[in-house]
């Protein structure tokens, strides 16, 4: 059954060395999490504008509205925003979760949950067409389909806005790793996670093991 854990579970040598022995291919990705976050900044900047172009299709967003009229400018962050913030990353979380297969039997998969926020993690295998799916999810469903149904029923508020273009925002990681996939994995392959690795293998050589 799916755990509840706290922090990113670290990778196992060991595993490692059993995954590349049994063919499976070491997806070539930045060593640290803060390294993903520094080049994953331009990717931020376009998911924000693919954003603000879904809620500008039925509602003009300004800087006005957020309080930033001229410059220097006073930004008043209460409890409530806070909450908000923390709210929206963890539905942002659960997104990736619900397209994970199984998760609700999973032994494999994890919901991690921090002061900043949370995160998904599991080590089942995972076709690339699905993974690149749980990848995307939540930015699609979140800061592209949300602000088209809000706005269609005039419920685009100021603060609703924030809160979309924030997980645009914080979608771009996700981006950056649908970049990784696109890029190395082929289209009939499986993925597989260890700690802050990640493994392709062509799902026909799979096939051919078995």
């Amino acid at each position: 059954m799916m755990k509840l854990i706290h922090k990113m579970p670290q990778s196992d040598e060991q595993k490692h060395l059993e995954l590349i022995d049994h063919g499976w291919i070491l997806l070539k990705e930045p060593k640290t999490f803060l390294l993903i976050i520094i080049v994953s900044i331009p990717l931020m900047i376009i998911n924000t504008l693919i954003c603000l172009g879904a809620i500008h299709i039925f509602s003009d967003i300004t800087f006005q509205e957020f309080g930033i009229a001229s410059v220097p400018f006073t930004i008043t962050i209460d409890l409530g925003v806070i909450l908000g913030i923390f709210l929206i990353l963890v539905i942002h979380e659960l997104i990736h979760l619900m397209f994970v297969p199984n998760f609700i039997k999973s032994r494999q998969t994890f919901i991690g949950l921090t002061i900043f926020g949370g995160f998904v993690y599991t080590e089942e295998e995972i076709s690339k067409t699905r993974y690149i799916i749980i990848t995307i999810a939540p930015f699609i469903i979140l800061s592209i389909l949300l602000p088209i149904i809000l706005g269609l029923f005039g419920l685009l508020t100021t603060t609703l806005k924030f809160f979309i273009l924030l997980n645009a925002a914080s979608s771009s990681v996700d981006m950056f790793i649908l970049f990784l996939l696109l890029s190395q994995v082929p289209k009939d392959s499986i993925l597989k996670s260890n700690g802050m690795k990640t493994y392709w293998k062509s799902s026909r050589a799979s096939e051919t093991n078995a």
